[in-house]
């Protein structure tokens, strides 16, 4: 039987420890490395809403507005628009032809900074 609350559990707590690892990573002048752990932290949060929502695992796939479009979560602008910009960041990031920009420090900051709001107010939506 297909526990929901186990799967949940494991992916918000998943999203909380990364968010740790992002945090280290800009600390470290790790940039794009640390805006890739944003984007797994809402990624693995999103999908925690997938499963509660779907009651099934989610799909293997990063796209942000995909999994947000299978759950019952309606984003701000401003949130939609960090997960836009999040997306830049994800797996295709670790292939030699695709070279994301790093955006300045006040930017990186930003980022991860809304990245933490996105993620407590999606972990307190579970």
């Amino acid at each position: 039987m297909f526990d929901v609350e186990k799967q949940v559990a494991h992916w918000r707590d998943m999203a909380l420890s990364d968010i740790e690892s992002a945090e280290i990573l800009v600390e470290k002048g790790k940039y794009l490395h640390g805006l890739f752990f944003c984007h797994l932290v809402i990624e693995k949060a999103l999908k925690a809403h997938f499963v509660k929502f779907q009651e099934t695992l989610p799909p293997k796939t990063h796209d942000l507005p995909y999994l947000i479009s299978k759950t019952d979560i309606v984003l701000t602008k401003k949130q939609e628009n960090l997960c836009a910009i999040l997306m830049e960041f994800q797996l295709e990031g670790r292939y030699p032809e695709y070279n994301p920009k790093v955006p300045s420090l006040s930017e990186i900051d930003n980022i991860l900074s809304e990245t933490k709001e996105l993620l407590e107010w999606l972990t307190k939506k579970l």
